[in-house]
């Protein structure tokens, strides 16, 4: 019975033998170092789109509709000729300064806008 006892005693305290002993704990991590740490720290901070001021339907002096979305900052709008147009996204470098496309401007607030259009000239639209 002895011969058979020995060899599993002999593995168990030949595994006890390989335990660290020490009192310091062992710190584990899961974090490495990150590479792009520095580019990320040294590029240009992000602007996020303006928020969504008002979407406003108006009837200009011709008689016609346009579709237009106002933007937080009052440098951009979106502008559609029919319900579902193609979008037209009207900037400005400052509030208050016209807001251009190609072929369009517009000035004005949700209660009325003054809009020049390709083939339309200038028209007045209030909702």
């Amino acid at each position: 019975m002895t011969s058979r006892l020995l060899p599993p005693v002999a593995v168990a305290l030949l595994a006890l033998s390989a335990c660290n002993n020490s009192d310091k704990a062992e710190t584990v991590t899961l974090t490495a170092p990150d590479p792009m740490k520095d580019v990320i720290a040294n590029r240009a901070p992000v602007e996020l789109p303006p928020a969504m001021k008002a979407e406003v339907t108006m009837r200009c002096k011709d008689n016609s509709l346009v579709y237009v979305t106002f933007f937080e900052g009052d440098k951009m709008a979106v502008i559609k000729t029919a319900k579902d147009g193609p979008v037209t996204k009207l900037t400005a470098d400052k509030a208050g300064d016209p807001l251009k496309a190609e072929g369009y401007s517009m000035t004005g607030t949700p209660k009325s806008i003054s809009l020049t259009a390709p083939g339309k000239g200038t028209l007045s639209c209030h909702p």
